[in-house]
């Protein structure tokens, strides 16, 4: 697919998964998303100076764990499919935490915010959604302040020659079934299991967050490697 292609496809498939979606991720990681997403709002509490990016915030998970470890912190919370945006939103209500997060809907490619306007900015298991996922860095290091810190959490491929291959057979065979069968869009999970097997290793992730301008760049695997959390920051 073309990165239009990709942009259209990808919105399709989210809006028709939105009502299933967020069961579905603690069905099929067995709860432990809640675990994945603690941590990446964890690496945010020192950067307590100004407003939040949630990048690609879908139904609104992360930016809530976010908002609620500062109640001072105000989250911008920016995602192009408009359906999951609207679904997380109704969940705002009567939550303390919601008061503080804004959701916007437009495109993660083009952040239509000035230059240095977040002390952090967070993408969970977005990047490899972008069509073009070294713009996508790039617009982030743009709205980053000087001093900024950038979290990303995205799957990977466990490295370990005894769970690698049974991971690949969940994705290839049990995650699309389930997927498909709760949420009755197969194609979406298939998208899923796919972009998983093709999208770049930890290490050359780092290598385009350096590209993009980041120092102090970091990564470990979390839960045997199923997934990565990347660290980097604004010079």
């Amino acid at each position: 697919m073309s990165n239009e292609e990709k942009k259209v496809f990808v919105e399709k498939k989210f809006s028709s998964i939105t009502p299933r979606y967020d069961f579905l991720n603690s069905l099929l990681s067995l709860n432990i998303d809640r675990y994945w997403r603690w941590v990446t709002a964890r690496e945010l509490d020192n950067y307590t100076e100004g407003p939040i990016l949630d990048l690609c915030a879908g139904t609104l998970p992360l930016s809530l764990s976010i908002a609620g470890r500062r109640p001072e912190r105000y989250v911008l919370a920016l995602d192009f499919c408009r359906d999951m945006l609207a679904y997380g939103r109704n969940r705002l209500n009567g939550q303390a935490a919601g008061r503080q997060i804004i959701p916007v809907c437009a495109d993660g490619e083009e952040i239509p915010c000035r230059n240095d306007s977040f002390s952090g900015i967070t993408v969970a298991f977005g990047v490899r959604n972008l069509s073009n996922p070294d713009k996508g860095l790039k617009e982030m290091w743009r709205v980053l302040r000087p001093g900024g810190k950038l979290v990303i959490l995205e799957f990977s491929r466990p490295k370990n020659p005894v769970m690698r291959p049974l991971y690949f057979f969940y994705l290839g065979q049990i995650l699309p079934r389930i997927g498909g069968w709760i949420s009755g869009d197969e194609e979406a999970y298939r998208y899923l299991a796919t972009s998983i097997r093709q999208f770049c290793s930890p290490e050359e992730l780092t290598q385009k967050m350096e590209a993009a301008g980041y120092i102090k760049v970091d990564r470990r695997p979390l839960t045997a490697g199923i997934v990565t959390l990347y660290t980097g920051e604004k010079a």
